[in-house]
């Protein structure tokens, strides 16, 4: 990220508070690994950039993940989806005709994805273990 991007996100956060900045900058870091993700894809769809956001804070953050985003102020997949139209709004991203918030509402359940399924799938892990 750059010093413009800092200064914009600056702004963001003086008019919208609702973020942690640091959650501006994870957005960026989600945008190109989901770039990565869907084979280097110029345009993301809300759809896959919400997938890239589950899958990287599971990989930065694993069980901390609720604390994490809760931290930031990021309470369901409505408000990525805020955060990205901030975004838009100030020139940092750009959106096609066929991008639409509505894609960022409701896609999944922060509990269930980032507590319950997390510890299912270390529960099958640790079992599969050899100790």
């Amino acid at each position: 990220m750059n010093e413009e991007f800092y200064s914009i996100v600056s702004k963001i956060c003086r008019t919208d508070p609702s973020y942690h900045p640091e959650a501006y900058e994870f957005i960026m870091e989600a945008l190109n690994y989901s770039r990565k993700r869907f084979k280097g894809a110029k345009h993301v769809t809300g759809a896959q950039l919400l997938k890239g956001i589950k899958g990287l804070l599971l990989k930065k953050f694993g069980p901390m993940t609720l604390t994490i985003l809760n931290f930031w102020g990021v309470k369901t997949t409505d408000d990525f989806g805020h955060m990205v139209y901030n975004l838009v709004e100030h020139k940092i991203l750009s959106k096609d005709a066929h991008d639409h918030y509505e894609s960022f509402q409701n896609a999944y359940d922060f509990e269930e994805v980032f507590d319950k399924n997390y510890r299912k799938q270390l529960a099958r892990r640790l079992k599969s273990m050899r100790f």
